[in-house]
């Protein structure tokens, strides 16, 4: 009897084992670990000043071009109002008709508020269209640009917050022929901001001031760039500083700043293609020539696109916020690299001469961006002349490479607010 219950036994497993489905999952090779986002023109530094300290901006002392970086800043201004104009060359290797221009406004309503705006524009130049050889052809100028406003207040002596309100208008897509209905993309975003500066505080050698900020910045709807495309995500990002101020004397300043900041987006994930067959010999590898088959229903099954890791990134805004922070198909390791980090440090000399550098890092596998960076300020009554200068790190060339930048600021009633 025992022999004969051994016998189905085995025989059951060995159809069990011949019959049985073997499904194969295969990673495309086009799958990138890069995370991208439209508007990305949203996140190049406009300012010479931040430019030359590595971008850091969200921890700096408050200046006129703090809009871009945190304007919870601007509750700390001495100045009652400034006006910040800067421009930036982008692609000089390759065009000379791309930039970004930058404008900025800020007024301290009173001892704990303050209110700012700015525009930002990019320019992809001038683009000729021609449908042959022998067509004259016409030209269109594709650019985006953004318009912002900011209220600022004091919470406590120490510390301010910020809410900033913003429309974006990308106008990317170029017409076949003049006249066609090529409309551009738009949407509103927001940012929430907050600033801590310390108060001055004796040392052994030396006087020492802290200072800390945070960011959130584009936070809003996805958006399309046109009717068939597909939705896009703001570029959303975290920001996340501080900073130390060593005050030597009345005349020499040194201040130090470091800053990490991650996109708020999920991480694309890795997917493939399903085939699944019977593997009549077991193996674990399809192949006719063994005898391994497929019915016309796992046929139909096969070829679904499926995700192999990770999460689904086909998400609202909001979901994407949080479920940025653990969604790589790498891990907690990978979510580390998709952080990116800077030191800045600026000497400042009688408050009216500025020496500058910092240092930009992100990972290889995740945008690869790395550079150096240098920058000078001079102070004339109540003008700022701000440049800087920037040096690849990276094996991929950065678009503003060996590029001069230029910034102006005017500020008006300076020193009518007493801070330090």
């Amino acid at each position: 009897m025992k022999k004969i219950i051994f016998t189905l036994v085995a025989v059951a497993t060995l159809n069990f084992t011949f019959a049985q489905n073997s499904v194969q999952l295969i990673p495309n090779d086009n799958d990138s670990r890069v995370i991208t986002t439209g508007l990305p023109f949203m996140l190049i530094a406009p300012d010479s000043r931040s430019a030359g300290m590595g971008d850091v901006g969200v921890a700096t002392s408050v200046d006129g071009f703090s809009q871009q970086w945190n304007p919870a800043k601007y509750a700390f201004s001495e100045a009652k109002s400034g006006v910040g104009l800067s421009y930036t060359p982008y692609l000089t290797r390759l065009v000379n008709d791309i930039s970004l221009s930058y404008a900025t406004y800020f007024n301290r309503l009173n001892d704990y508020s303050a209110v700012s705006a700015s525009l930002k524009y990019f320019s992809l130049g001038e683009i000729v269209l021609t449908q042959d050889a022998d067509d004259v052809g016409f030209a269109v100028k594709p650019n985006e640009y953004a318009i912002d406003v900011a209220y600022s207040l004091r919470l406590a002596d120490q510390f301010s917050m910020a809410v900033a309100l913003r429309y974006m208008r990308s106008a990317l897509r170029i017409e076949q022929v003049p006249g066609s209905n090529a409309q551009p993309a738009s949407t509103f975003g927001a940012d929430i901001t907050g600033y801590y500066q310390s108060e001055e505080e004796a040392y052994a050698d030396f006087n020492g001031r802290w200072r800390a900020g945070f960011a959130i910045q584009n936070l809003g709807p996805k958006f399309k760039y046109d009717d068939g495309g597909q939705d896009t995500f703001q570029p959303t990002n975290l920001r996340l500083g501080a900073g130390f101020d060593f005050i030597f004397d009345q005349y020499s300043t040194l201040g130090v700043t470091a800053e990490v900041s991650k996109y708020l987006v999920p991480t694309p994930p890795i997917r493939g293609e399903r085939i699944v067959f019977t593997d009549a010999n077991d193996d674990g590898v399809f192949n006719t020539d063994d005898g391994d088959t497929q019915t016309p229903e796992q046929e139909a099954a096969s070829g679904q696109d499926v995700i192999l890791e990770g999460q689904d990134n086909d998400v609202s805004f909001i979901s994407g916020v949080f479920q940025s922070f653990g969604d790589a198909p790498g891990g907690f390791s990978e979510e580390l690299r998709e952080f990116t980090w800077a030191l800045g440090a600026e000497y400042l000399y009688q408050e009216s001469f500025a020496l500058r550098a910092g240092y930009f890092n992100e990972a290889d596998d995740k945008g690869a961006r790395k550079f150096f960076s240098l920058g000078a300020g001079f102070k004339y009554s109540t003008i700022n002349i701000d440049l800087s200068y920037l040096f690849s790190a990276s094996k991929i060339q950065s678009p503003l490479e060996n590029t001069l930048r230029f910034s102006l600021t005017f500020n008006f009633g300076d020193g009518e607010y007493d801070e330090y």
